[in-house]
């Protein structure tokens, strides 16, 4: 790489969607300049005293002086990690870039400082309360009133968040709080009422304030329980689906509200009922995880990759512009666990899953031997597979086969021996 070649900055690249990302750059013309922040969600647990992210503030100050020092023609910063993402914010604005406001950096990362910025700017969300011991978990919940749901404000993928239906559950729930997904301490929870309803994730990408809908997509369940975890049968709705408008309308107002222009951005909100009622879940500035970025690829005129990066660089992609071209309904099947945990025997039927019509990407993430626990978050399903189809109904037929299709075998765990009550002790 010449000093003079324009240069894009690519932040944190060892990641998923790095070499995508990488690959995307070179199609259009730049050099990568790669950047290894060492920021992750572990070292950023907590935010400042007045609210403002607890940056290391080093490690921009250093980026920007070692960028500036190497005299390359930087002309976009290009974040390819999910916890870096407010990094790459603040280094785009040091160098004077396009890129989303770095201000907003923390309410975009922070469940907590997320409430707080959606209350500010009149984004519905569902009541709550910060809390920072156990005791003020159960404290806030019963304030609430039952159900509640409980989540680190820094988790991710569903870990360590739980659905508590009353004092009881309250009391076995606790802990598994307590700690994140590295095992580190956990000194910040969010409590808030249980929104009951139609959840939704729903994709965007932004140039320049101005935000094109890409797809949204239905969590789809099978009863109607309380759930923690929303992940069971996914799939794409379209313009005709009764909640599409209310969902699209309040999510722009959420990308306004937090300073999303640039890229992409992944929303997740729940509708109670059918006034409009739509509640801010989750929100950040990139790329929906799972399945649906290389569906896209698949299966309409997409390029995500390259899209973002023409965002990035302040130009208007065809994902802003131009038709989608979408081929298919696209969805996703997710095989949990749902029972006790145990060690994997056997997984039956993945080679007539891997053969049936529509399945893709078929992913095994235990091996026989292998512990399994019950599944509560991303990180630990068992299977799950793409699926697409010409309609909406061919997609779940699929999904209900793939489920028919394939079968856990799982040797629960012995149980704990008991211990015998001293009057029982003496009688023996």
């Amino acid at each position: 790489m010449e000093t003079n070649d324009p240069v894009i900055l690519l932040i944190d690249p060892a990641s998923r969607n790095g070499p995508d990302y990488r690959a995307a750059i070179h199609d259009l013309g730049f050099a990568v300049l790669s950047l290894s922040t060492g920021v992750s969600t572990a070292a950023n647990q907590q935010a400042g005293p007045d609210g403002e992210m607890s940056l290391q503030v080093s490690d921009v100050d250093d980026a920007v002086r070692q960028v500036r020092a190497a005299g390359v023609d930087v002309r976009a910063v290009v974040p390819a990690h999910g916890a870096s993402l407010h990094v790459a914010d603040e280094i785009a604005a040091r160098l004077g870039l396009p890129g989303n406001d770095p201000a907003l950096g923390w309410a975009r990362l922070n469940k907590a400082a997320m409430r707080a910025r959606a209350a500010e700017t009149s984004v519905r969300i569902p009541e709550h309360r910060l809390a920072h011991s156990l005791g003020e978990v159960a404290e806030a919940a019963r304030d609430i009133g039952f159900p509640v749901i409980v989540k680190q404000t820094m988790g991710t993928g569903s870990y360590g968040v739980s659905v508590i239906s009353d004092a009881a559950a309250l009391d076995e729930a606790g802990k598994v709080w307590t700690v994140d997904l590295l095992g580190l301490p956990v000194t910040e929870w969010l409590v808030e009422r249980y929104v009951r309803g139609r959840e939704y994730a729903v994709n965007f990408c932004s140039a320049d304030g101005e935000h094109r809908l890409i797809d949204i997509w239905e969590y789809r369940r099978p009863d109607h329980r309380d759930y923690d975890f929303p992940l069971w049968d996914i799939i794409q709705i379209d313009s005709a689906h009764p909640d599409h408008v209310r969902v699209e309308r309040f999510c722009r107002q959420v990308l306004d509200a937090f300073g999303i222009r640039q890229g992409p951005g992944h929303i997740e909100v729940k509708c109670s009922g059918d006034g409009d009622d739509v509640y801010l879940i989750e929100l950040a500035a990139r790329f929906t995880g799972g399945p649906a970025v290389p569906m896209w690829t698949r299966h309409s005129d997409l390029r995500p990759f390259h899209d973002a990066v023409e965002c990035y660089l302040g130009r208007r992609p065809n994902m802003i512009d131009g038709d989608h071209g979408f081929r298919a309904v696209l969805g996703s099947v997710v095989i949990r666990n749902d029972d006790a945990p145990g060690t994997l025997v056997a997984v039956h039927g993945l080679d007539e899953l891997g053969a049936l019509p529509g399945i893709a990407d078929v992913l095994v993430e235990f091996r026989p031997g292998d512990h399994v626990p019950t599944t509560t978050h991303n990180m630990c399903i068992p299977v799950s597979a793409s699926v697409h189809g010409p309609d909406r109904a061919t997609v779940l037929r699929t999904m209900a086969i793939a489920r028919e299709t394939v079968r856990l075998e799982i040797a629960p765990d012995p149980a704990e021996p008991t211990v015998a009550a001293p009057d029982a002790v003496a009688a023996g």
